[in-house]
């Protein structure tokens, strides 16, 4: 109950799909910023999607999430430049700015804003050093998303300083109840990230995509030409299924499910004394907060994993608010598996 990859395999169109590629045998490096096919696929998932005009142009395909997070970051930082992101997040953001040789500033939340910022949070943090904003809607670790009027007020903030604003929109698709609305829907100047990893079970297939504000278009392609050469050519072939009625009426079905097993384990966690102080309305995690029964969620999380065969992730991978509370526990398994794991932890609290 700790791993962020959907338990389903990948949806047969895309098997199928990269399987014709392979078999036609060319397999080589492709564009930089990716198959024409796949950018207008792309372009035309937003405008159906979302009725958002996307133009193909301004979409590079990435080496999953991850390569488009780096290219946005590649073009937007200097040396000691600063990124605001809420704390709890997910933790490769903070290593990728790092890596780039500046500063991630953690600014800490709370259920109150639904673990995510606010325009006052980023007014009150901002500095002279502060060079872009990074969000995620629906988020990692909590599951909660920001409101269209929000997102606009942050984008505002952010602009009128000079900054740009990154959003990481990896879980689109996977939410419930609700219908989750691109930034790009606000402004063009907003990068935003997305992936097939997560919504269309890709992940080992390492692929995803940046759209860029119009200005750094040529920016970005050098940087991936020289970081990454080109997306994997078979990935690319393969994702062009993920936008297929087909393979939409697999992704959700899965969906529902992944609705079903939150619906379940959001209440039996509650009901063991593991608090989720806000409702996850995406992704597949629940932000719980475990401190009636320890102040070291680390240790907590070890002891359950010995001792009752349940793996926990401890709140300090994602963060310096209030780790030692927290604790992030995921539904990318079965329904089985989750009766299972809650039946292991009760036992063991009890005790």
């Amino acid at each position: 109950m700790e791993v962020g990859e959907p338990d389903f395999p990948t949806p047969e169109p895309i098997i199928q799909a990269g399987m014709q590629a392979l078999q036609q045998g060319h397999i080589q490096y492709t564009p930089a910023l990716g198959i024409p096919a796949l950018r207008e696929a792309i372009s035309r998932w937003y405008a159906t999607r979302y009725h958002v005009e996307v133009p193909a142009e301004r979409i590079a395909v990435t080496v999953g999430g991850s390569g488009a997070l780096l290219l946005a970051l590649g073009v937007l930082l200097s040396p000691g430049d600063e990124v605001l992101m809420s704390d709890p997040s997910y933790p490769c953001n903070r290593h990728f700015v790092r890596a780039l040789e500046g500063r991630a500033t953690l600014i800490p939340t709370s259920a109150q804003s639904d673990y995510q910022l606010t325009a006052a949070m980023v007014e009150e943090h901002w500095s002279p050093a502060t060079a872009a904003v990074m969000l995620a809607s629906p988020s990692n670790p909590t599951g909660t998303m920001i409101s269209d009027l929000a997102m606009r007020a942050l984008a505002a903030t952010t602009h009128a300083r000079g900054g740009r604003l990154i959003v990481d929109e990896i879980y689109h698709g996977l939410t419930y109840g609700c219908e989750a609305q691109t930034a790009l829907a606000i402004s063009d100047e907003i990068f935003v990230l997305n992936s097939f990893s997560k919504y269309f079970q890709m992940t080992g297939w390492r692929i995803g995509w940046l759209v860029v504000p119009p200005a750094y278009i040529r920016e970005v392609e050098k940087l991936a030409q020289h970081l990454f050469i080109s997306p994997p050519y078979l990935a690319q072939h393969a994702a062009l299924a993920a936008f297929r009625p087909e393979t939409l009426l697999i992704t959700e079905a899965r969906r529902a499910e992944f609705q079903r097993r939150r619906d379940f384990l959001l209440p039996a966690l509650t009901q063991l004394g593991l608090a989720v102080p806000v409702t996850p309305v995406g992704a597949f995690y629940l932000y719980a907060d475990c401190s009636r029964f320890s102040n070291d969620s680390f240790a907590f999380a070890e002891e359950v994993l010995y001792q009752a065969g349940v793996a926990l992730t401890p709140g300090r991978d994602f963060g310096q608010h209030l780790p030692e509370r927290h604790l992030r526990v995921t539904y990318t398994t079965s329904m089985e598996n989750l009766r299972e794991g809650v039946a292991r932890l009760q036992r063991f609290l009890q005790r």
